[in-house]
Formats: C-alpha cells, sequence, structure tokens
C-alpha cells in the first residue's frame, strides 16, 4: 500500500453503503459519493458511528492499494445528519436507530420528509402519526435518536479540541458518554486510561482546554511521565533530586511546583519512594512493586533445590554454542552460568 499523494486533501459527500466498521475500534470501510468525483470513492478511516444516509467531511490521503485501488485515507472524519430526502431514508432504514427499518423508513419520510429529525427530537408523539408506529415503537425511536445525537456532540467536542478521529473513537469507547465531562475535569486521564494515548498528546488536548502548564493535575501528570521516560533509558526508577531536574526540564515548571506535586503523588501512592543505598529513588508504583515481586521470586528460586542435576557450565555452553551457531555475549554467559547453578554464586 502507497500514498499517491503525500499532501493532505478534503473529501466530502454522502455515504452510500457501509462495506465495513469496528465497533471496538470505530474502524470502518465507506462507499462514499464524493464531491467532484465521478464514481464511489472507497474511504477508509474511523467513526464511532456511521451509516448509509450520512454526510460526512474528511481530511486525509489517497493511497493507492495492491488488491483495492485507490482509496481515501481519512486522518480526520466527521460525520453529520443527512439532508436530502435520499439520504434521511437510506440512514433510517441502515437500522442504526432502534425501532426504525426501510419499511418504517420509507413511511417517515413520505409523510415528514427532511423535517423528520426535527419530529423525532421535538415533537416525537407525532410519530405515532405513521402508519404502523404504536407508542413502544415511538419510544424506540426517540431514544434510538437521543443516543446518536449524544455520540454526535462527544464527536464534535474531540474534534474541535485537536482530537483525531481514530484517537477520538477510543475515547468514546473508553468513557462512553462521560467522555467530555472526563476530558474537561482531567485530560490527563486519557494516558492512563486509554492505550496509545500518551502525556505529550494529553498535554496538547489539556492546551486547548485552556489548562495551565503549571496546573497541579498537569505537574502530577508530568511525574509519571518523567519517570516512563526514564524507563525508556533502563532506569527502573530515579533518585529524587534527578526526577525533579527531569522533570522540570519536561514540564517547563518550577521545582517547587514539582516538589509539591511529588508529595501528593506520594501521598495518594501513584508513585513510591524506596533508598537504594544511601540515595532516596522514586519509582512508579506499578513497577516498584513488579520489581519487588520478581526480586523475591529470585530469592525463593536460589533457596530452594535445583529441579535439575547439575550441570557442567564449562562443557555445556560450548556445546550450545556449537550446535545454535551463535556466540554469546560475556553478560549471556555469565547470566546462564548463574540460572544454572545459583547456589554457586
Amino acid at each position: 500500500m502507497t500514498e499517491t499523494k503525500a499532501t493532505t486533501e478534503d473529501l466530502a459527500g454522502l455515504v452510500e453503503r457501509v462495506t465495513f466498521h469496528s465497533d471496538e475500534s470505530g474502524f470502518c470501510v465507506l462507499r462514499v459519493k464524493a464531491r467532484g468525483h465521478r464514481d464511489l470513492v472507497t474511504t477508509i478511516g474511523h467513526a464511532a458511528m456511521i451509516s448509509a444516509g450520512e454526510w460526512i467531511t474528511a481530511s486525509g490521503v489517497w493511497i493507492n492499494d495492491r488488491t483495492r485501488g485507490l482509496q481515501f485515507k481519512a486522518q480526520f472524519l466527521k460525520v453529520s445528519a443527512p439532508s436530502t430526502i435520499d439520504g434521511i431514508e437510506k440512514h433510517l432504514g441502515s437500522g442504526m436507530i432502534r425501532g426504525i427499518g426501510p419499511v418504517y423508513a420509507k413511511r417517515l419520510v413520505r409523510m415528514f420528509g427532511k423535517d423528520v429529525f426535527d419530529i423525532i427530537e421535538a415533537t416525537p408523539e407525532r410519530l405515532r402519526d405513521v402508519e404502523g408506529i404504536g407508542p413502544k415503537r415511538a419510544d424506540k425511536i426517540t431514544a434510538g435518536w437521543a443516543d446518536q445525537k449524544v455520540i454526535r456532540e462527544i464527536m464534535v467536542f474531540l474534534h474541535e479540541h485537536g482530537v483525531g478521529t481514530a484517537c477520538a473513537v477510543r475515547i468514546f469507547k473508553t468513557y462512553g458518554t462521560d467522555a467530555v465531562q472526563v476530558m474537561s475535569e482531567n485530560p490527563y486521564r486519557l494516558a492512563k486510561d486509554i492505550r496509545g494515548i500518551g502525556f505529550r498528546t494529553a498535554d496538547l488536548i489539556a492546551e486547548k482546554l485552556g489548562i495551565a502548564k503549571t496546573a497541579m493535575i498537569r505537574v502530577r501528570a508530568g511525574i509519571s511521565f518523567a519517570l516512563t521516560e526514564a524507563m525508556g533509558d533502563g532506569n527502573c526508577g530515579l533518585p529524587r533530586a534527578d526526577l525533579i531536574r527531569l522533570a522540570e526540564k519536561l514540564l517547563e515548571v518550577p521545582a517547587a511546583l514539582i516538589e509539591s506535586a511529588l508529595r501528593e503523588e506520594l501521598a495518594e501512592e501513584t508513585v513510591t519512594a524506596d533508598r537504594v543505598g544511601e540515595v532516596e529513588c522514586i519509582f512508579l508504583t506499578g513497577l516498584y512493586l513488579a520489581e519487588r515481586g520478581i526480586a523475591e521470586q529470585i530469592r525463593r528460586i536460589r533457596n530452594a533445590p535445583l529441579p535439575w542435576a547439575e550441570i557442567d557450565a564449562d562443557r555445556a555452553l560450548p556445546w550450545v554454542e556449537r550446535n545454535t551457531e551463535l556466540t554469546l555475549a560475556a553478560s549471556q554467559d555469565e547470566a546462564i552460568r548463574l540460572a544454572l547453578n545459583p547456589h554457586n554464586s
């Protein structure tokens, strides 16, 4: 699969068919009747919900798939309620709104025309004027429309605050109808709760929401971020002074503020303090407990009888190297010798 154009382009049109949609990830493959294109355009992207008849506006790039040909890969995809009679009927008949199938979609459009969505939202009692729609079906239709409206409003909020479509779908799938509240109160929760969203992404969203660099929720989240960055360099924790300096550099806030945030993180046991020799170090609590657990297991194994007879490493390791055609590094050789005969160390 190759991108045929590097520049981002816009695409707008009516969804003629939803070829595929994943409820879990939001990934979708659409056939779109797009402005300026004679043939239907295959569009791939992410949407929390999508149905035939809806209008999409997207930005992305053209790609050439070896088996499926030219496609539009949407990096941003906004779904709007349809405005044409044909689009409205397709949308209502798609099954996305509970209580409506193709038959009732046709009846609703025939009676209310383009006003059908306003009728559902503002005067739902009028739905009973349609042949075959009683109180129960009318209630189903009203509830289904309300659910869709909430989802659409959440997606609009996320897009307005710089959240890409794929990321927005993950946020919605995680928090549901509480997504706006969670993001408004503490967008840094995203970095903890959602895989693939890190501190930097959450920080950009927070900036869009007007959260100051010196806000305590930012600095506290930044401490975990600094420790995670240190993990990338192979460190399970950091000396307290080093952590303060690193967080000060990453967050661009005063050290005194970081010290205050660290005290709160320690109080809530998000991070853990322990001494390594004479130095006080700070660890992410989950990693600290995992390290302690591993150390305890190693002690248990070391003190227990070996499940195998004693192995002569001086003879065994050269034999392994000859037969695997691999050469062990000095550290690997040492580790294997220790594992084979831990009681001799």
